[in-house]
């Protein structure tokens, strides 16, 4: 993963409600949930979502795919494991024993 990409990531996600979108479903997992769902749990307005939406896939963070009258999203599992590779690829000088943190 290109550090440009990775940036472009971030910045997407360094905004409280495309977080919270972007979290939301990383939970959902691979199938994801339609964007009226999304409205409804976090209580925010189509249009803005729609917005949103707009930045994450930019970002390459989410996808979307069509079902009959739905848009469903989700996240791209690819791209957040290559960013989190790419944070961490010289944790602790290459130890990645060191760099381990217990769950919570």
């Amino acid at each position: 993963m290109m550090s440009a990409q990775v940036v472009k990531a971030l910045s997407a996600l360094a905004q409280p409600t495309r977080l919270a979108i972007y979290r939301l479903l990383v939970e959902a997992g691979q199938t994801g949930m339609p964007a009226g769902q999304v409205a409804e749990k976090l209580s925010a307005a189509p249009a803005t979502l729609s917005f949103h939406f707009r930045i994450l896939s930019h970002a390459e963070l989410i996808e979307s795919r069509q079902e009959g009258r739905f848009i469903f999203y989700s996240a791209n599992f690819k791209v957040m494991n290559g960013i989190v590779d790419y944070l961490t690829e010289n944790c602790c000088n290459g130890n990645m024993e060191a760099c381990k943190t217990p769950r919570r």
